[in-house]
């Protein structure tokens, strides 16, 4: 998915377990295996995972957990602040650890589903010179651009990046 980590990844799989057991306990809800090893995947990952993503690793791992199971895990990892929704328009939604890393955007392919992050400091001006423009108090923004990656274009992807 993302070809290339931002810097600023601020948590290893373990510390991203062990900071969600602690959100867990203080919410009075179940730590589970399950929980544990979903919160480690999606935390240790450089990458934007689907949830059957996260399922297919558990699994390659031999790890096993229900699809419910996998979906209200990331509903939880997103409440607790450790882990960011994403909506790339794919018609489902992929996950990120939360990172101590400023906005920033994303760049999607078509084909293969790369996902590459990149900020540019120009865009967070215009976003902002342009909702002054029509009298508006901009908050965030959001901006996916969707297109071929380089090696899709020139054949050189070996394996889809989904």
């Amino acid at each position: 998915m993302t070809s290339a980590p931002m810097v600023g990844t601020s948590r290893t799989a373990q510390q991203g377990r062990e900071g969600f057991r602690s959100w867990l306990r203080e919410h009075n809800l179940p730590v589970t295996a399950q929980r544990l090893a979903i919160a480690e995947v999606v935390i240790g990952s450089a990458q934007h995972l689907s949830a059957e993503e996260v399922a297919q690793h558990l699994s390659s791992h031999g790890d096993k957990a229900g699809t419910a199971t996998v979906y209200r895990t990331l509903d939880l990892l997103v409440r607790s602040g450790l882990v960011v929704e994403r909506d790339f328009g794919e018609g489902f939604r992929r996950f990120e650890a939360a990172r101590d890393v400023p906005h920033h955007e994303h760049l999607l392919c078509t084909v293969c589903g790369a996902v590459e992050e990149f900020r540019d400091e120009r865009l967070e001006r215009m976003t902002t010179i342009i909702a002054e423009a029509h009298d508006f108090a901009r908050h965030r923004h959001r901006l996916v651009i969707q297109g071929v990656c380089g090696a899709c274009r020139r054949g050189t992807r070996t394996t889809p990046e989904r």
